[in-house]
């Protein structure tokens, strides 16, 4: 579980294809200690979460390897990656961790695009589309997981939302350089989808 607080921006610097392109071998550099990941850790990519399959450390810079699968290249941004490809980072949550952001699963629902992006004085007010299966979880002030980043909902209509950022956000993640036309990854409120799910089963 994390709570989509971002804590490190890594950087993709080894990409591996294997099993005939279904799954790719990531190797992702960051600032995290090297001595307090350990294998099988879960690390929250982009707002995905992987598993840690090694890590180790090199001219001074920490390094994790993470295998992306099939389902997660068809469901997510994870198959845009590429050497050179900045990520939101963010380590499992711990019994007694503040919980800054909500809870969220890092099991991404799908993709959003995102139609715009105006700057203003103090924040940036980002448009985006999501498909209208996972609309129906988005609501106004709710919350909504975008590339691992926990943001709270400002506008809803039809199928579109919007977030405001604020400038800390825009500097300590990689949504300083969303641009109209990206795609980024989206995982709606838990708690969204159990009402759905209560409301549907009556």
């Amino acid at each position: 579980m994390f709570t989509g607080i971002v804590t490190d921006i890594g950087e993709i610097v080894g990409f591996t294809p294997t099993a005939q392109g279904q799954l790719h071998r990531l190797r992702i550099a960051c600032r995290y200690d090297q001595t307090t990941i350990a294998d099988g850790a879960s690390i929250a990519c982009n707002g995905v979460c992987l598993t840690v399959v090694a890590s180790g450390a090199e001219s001074g810079r920490t390094w994790f390897d993470v295998d992306a699968a099939a389902e997660t290249l068809a469901l997510t941004t994870a198959k845009h990656w590429k050497v050179g490809t900045k990520l939101n980072l963010e380590r499992a949550l711990k019994i007694g961790d503040e919980l800054g952001g909500h809870i969220v699963a890092g099991h991404a629902d799908g993709i959003a695009t995102l139609l715009s992006r105006e700057d203003l004085p103090d924040m940036a007010r980002f448009e985006l589309s999501t498909t209208r299966e996972l609309a129906r979880f988005v609501a106004t002030k709710g919350s909504i997981t975008l590339d691992g980043v926990s943001l709270t909902i400002n506008t809803v209509k039809d199928a579109t939302f919007s977030v405001l950022i604020i400038p800390h956000t825009l500097t300590v993640t990689t949504i300083g350089a969303w641009k109209a036309g990206a795609e980024v990854n989206i995982e709606v409120d838990l708690m969204a989808r159990y009402a759905a799910r209560l409301t549907e089963m009556k």
